[in-house]
């Protein structure tokens, strides 16, 4: 290949135009970018580290085609190379059109970012982001989607830097992907099917740095995205410059040889650009009225509460998202993704709700994404709601928001909201049918990133987010948690105690209930966050896991772990098997009195019983939960086993001798059992050869 042309003292000739960002190609560098509105665009070329770029490679007219510019630029060495874009054209903000040839723009399609090394030490308030090329070279070998099904999925929560960051954690490289990577026994041994990643795309964590009472806070959760295809280079534990996310391919693949899949957290709702007041990175450069929905005066909607609302329906936009998923599918391997408030992705380019969002279609219908799992959170910050209403097309899952909250109700004590537990329990199927597909489209939680975790759910009443610095004004006032006395820590034996049977009653009923599980990490081993329910500035112990608390509530980390492997040895629950050949239905719902299938808010116990035949086990497959959110004991019978069958206790979390899971569920002399005050019992039932 020749080059056909010289620009500032470098051979070139027009390039792939289908091929986005930059493209290491034999003897050179492909770079294509797109600007409907733009009247030129000019390519920056930097040394590394340097503020002013070395050459100045404007494209020339015969280098576009349609609104595509593209450029190969030969004999240039990437190692030591940075570059941006000039983008040129008119600035009329009532259009949304706000060109600015000064501006330096990072490319769309950047592949890895400069300056965002060293956590905690960027200071990019001027918002001038610079890209590297990166070559490809990993080798996945066999490695493949996992494709658990959803049903069978355990799904884990976590946060890159938190997860190891903290001195306790004793891993060699804490707060990186290689520090994860340490703990992937950990997670086997723990017995969750995927980990799901809060974002791992570049972000400035020193967007909005400040000081309040003597820490640092930073933006740690990293929801806003200033590069959709560049993982985050401070979650390295070494540089990799023109290697970018390698160490994270390593981690991937390291998942996938034990057996667990990787679910990425992505935010296409919003970027970290912001609104008027917001700096130019890169999408308000190069097409500000076609990358995010404006007002008729050119301001921008804010559905994120962040600033700015990405116009996803646009054509353009959609392709940049499907190229985007594709890429993270294509070249990490990845095997789902969650999105943020993903109710945006179904607004009008006017910010109304759309009746069939062509992206949200397009996504479930895209063959590279065919197998990878797609979760919704179904809501945004303006006000809409779409949990059990998201457009599905049978493919789409969602964090089941009602199941958090009827779930956190119940459980804590409103026992009159058993109407509503036994539905979430049961998988939600009032709100899953039509465009879902049932039981697998609920992903059951009870905490995640956003809120209390479980041990400050049952040990605050209220949030105590002084240290973010807002008055404590921020965070959700509702949290439906009970302290259990006590508001945050005491030394009161009693109320601990209780605190550990409330934390057992919750995860038991979680694996217990139809739909997908998910779980927040720390929460195996009773981590707090001390009563702070809005994390996402604290880059501080608050947020870090402390693992000092394994060896100090080992015995709840070994019930939380055997009820995980419980969920695991007992198909009914998870999914409709055959038919019972004991002739029970696939779900019953009782009382205190099996032959009372009524829940009312005045039931004070409810029970579930899933049942089917197993054919992997070669018997019925009979599973019943009991729960008492009741302050007081109250006496139940057991549904009626067929002649020659019984039940056995599996699960006690009320146990007076502290036992209270058995690998070996033990035999029942009758049907009568006692439920403890706000306690929660799971039987097996067994059978003999007749029932084989």
């Amino acid at each position: 290949m020749l080059a056909l042309d010289e620009i500032d003292g470098y051979r070139v000739r027009p390039g792939y135009y289908e091929m986005n960002g930059a493209t290491v190609i034999p003897d050179g560098v492909n770079f294509t970018c797109y600007s409907k509105n733009a009247t030129n665009i000019t390519l920056l070329l930097f040394r590394r580290g340097e503020t002013a770029p070395f050459a100045r490679l404007p494209f020339p007219e015969s280098y576009r085609i349609g609104r595509v510019y593209s450029m190969i630029v030969f004999g240039i060495n990437i190692e030591n190379l940075e570059y941006a874009y000039s983008v040129d054209g008119p600035w009329d903000p009532v259009r949304g059109l706000l060109f600015d040839k000064n501006h330096m723009l990072l490319d769309p399609y950047a592949k890895a970012v400069s300056g965002q090394r060293l956590w905690g030490q960027n200071d990019n308030r001027s918002g001038i982001y610079r890209a590297r090329v990166v070559r490809d070279n990993f080798e996945w070998n066999a490695a493949q989607q996992l494709i658990t099904p959803m049903e069978d999925s355990i799904i884990y929560e976590l946060h890159v830097r938190g997860f190891t960051k903290h001195p306790s954690s004793g891993v060699k490289y804490p707060g990186t992907f290689e520090g994860l990577k340490e703990k992937v026994p950990y997670l086997k041994h723990l017995g969750i099917t995927a980990v799901e990643l809060m974002p791992i795309f570049e972000f400035d964590e020193t967007r909005d740095k400040r000081i309040v009472n003597g820490r640092t806070l930073l933006d740690y959760w990293g929801y806003n995205t200033v590069s959709f295809f560049a993982p985050n280079t401070a979650y390295a534990s070494v540089g990799e410059h023109n290697y970018e996310g390698m160490e994270l391919k390593n981690l991937i693949k390291e998942f996938k040889e034990n057996g667990i899949e990787v679910i990425l957290d992505v935010v296409f709702n919003h970027t970290a650009e912001g609104d008027e007041n917001g700096p130019y990175i890169s999408f308000k450069g190069f097409d500000n009225n076609i990358y995010y929905m404006l007002t008729p005066d050119g301001k921008y909607y804010n559905f994120s509460g962040c600033g700015n609302t990405m116009n996803c329906n646009n054509p353009i936009v959609q392709e940049l998202i499907v190229n985007c998923l594709r890429y993270w599918v294509e070249e990490y391997r990845v095997d789902g993704f969650r999105f943020d408030l993903a109710s945006i992705l179904g607004r009008s380019e006017d910010g109304s709700p759309m009746d069939r969002p062509p992206l949200i279609q397009r996504l479930a219908y895209d063959p590279i994404l065919g197998n990878a799992k797609l979760i919704a959170e179904a809501w945004d910050a303006g006000g809409m709601y779409q949990v059990g209403s998201f457009p599905a097309w049978k493919r789409w899952a969602e964090w089941n928001g009602k199941y958090r909250d009827d779930l956190r109700s119940y459980l804590k004590g409103d026992y009159w909201a058993a109407p509503e537990a036994v539905k979430r329990i049961t998988g939600s199927m009032d709100l899953y049918d039509g465009e879902y597909v049932g039981y697998n489209s609920s992903i059951n939680f009870l905490t995640c990133h956003d809120g209390f975790p479980l041990y400050d759910l049952y040990s605050y009443n209220n949030k105590h987010n002084e240290d973010n610095g807002w008055n404590n004004t921020d965070g959700s006032n509702d949290n439906r948690s009970w302290n259990c006395g006590v508001e945050g820590p005491t030394d009161d034996p009693g109320i601990e105690s209780l605190r550990f049977r409330m934390m057992r009653n919750a995860i038991t009923v979680l694996m217990c209930s139809r739909g997908t599980p998910m779980l927040l990490a720390g929460d195996e081993f009773a981590n707090s966050q001390f009563g702070n329910n809005n994390a996402y500035c604290q880059d501080n112990e608050i947020s870090w896991l402390d693992w000092s608390y394994m060896e100090k509530n080992m015995n709840y980390y070994n019930f939380y772990r055997n009820v995980i492997q419980f969920r695991k040895r007992h198909p009914a629950i998870r999914k409709d098997l055959q038919p019972a050949r004991c002739g029970f239905p696939y779900i019953s719902t009782h009382v205190e009195d099996p032959y009372n299938d009524y829940i009312s808010k005045d039931s004070k116990m409810i029970g579930v019983r899933f049942a089917g035949y197993s054919r992997d086990k070669g018997h019925d497959d009979v599973v019943y939960i009991a729960i008492n959110v009741y302050w007081e004991d109250v006496p139940i019978k057991l549904p009626d086993m067929p002649e020659g069958c019984y039940w056995s206790l599996a699960i006690d979390t009320a146990a007076d001798d502290g036992k209270y899971f058995y690998n070996r569920p033990r035999p029942l002399t009758g049907d009568r059992w006692l439920m403890k005050a706000r306690s929660v019992a799971v039987f097996n039932g067994t059978f003999p050869s007749d029932y084989n």
